[in-house]
């Protein structure tokens, strides 16, 4: 075997079709692309989305505001967890002193306390939601829990 004996195998190679070169060459005229409409002109063919004349499909979805459903009553908290709490000077901590240490993002919403992190101080915590994990975590560290109104 030689290198000029190499050849591809039957069928795999296909020579291109070239269009627009008169009627005896079989693709000659409209080049194999009908006549008139929207696919026989040059360009991209419609943008995205675009369904001939039906309404597009993202239009006939029903419309909604905002984020989905939004209870009008709910209660939301500023959460904190244990772990942001190590970086305080103050052993009592009350909602007056985690606004002060600019850790709540609304201070006008109640306050709750998670469980993440750990406790090595004994903290004294009046705050108005504590999970359970987070409680047993500062009085085993030897502070308290008190829920405010």
């Amino acid at each position: 075997m030689k290198l000029n004996d190499l050849k591809p195998n039957p069928g795999s190679k296909k020579t291109r079709k070239r269009v627009g070169h008169g009627i005896s060459a079989g693709q000659g005229k409209t080049c194999g692309r009908g006549t008139k409409g929207q696919n026989s002109r040059s360009g991209e063919g419609g943008r995205l989305y675009r369904q001939g004349g039906n309404l597009p499909f993202f239009r006939r979805l029903p419309f909604v505001r905002g984020k989905g459903f939004h209870p009008p009553y709910s209660t939301e908290f500023n959460e904190i967890n244990l772990d942001q709490l190590s970086g305080l000077k103050a052993k009592e901590i009350t909602p007056e002193t985690l606004s002060a240490a600019r850790l709540l993002r609304d201070p006008r919403n109640p306050v709750a306390l998670l469980g993440r992190g750990e406790v090595k101080t004994a903290l004294k915590v009046r705050l108005h939601r504590v999970t359970a994990s987070a409680k047993s975590k500062v009085e085993a560290a030897g502070g308290s829990v008190e829920i405010i109104a």
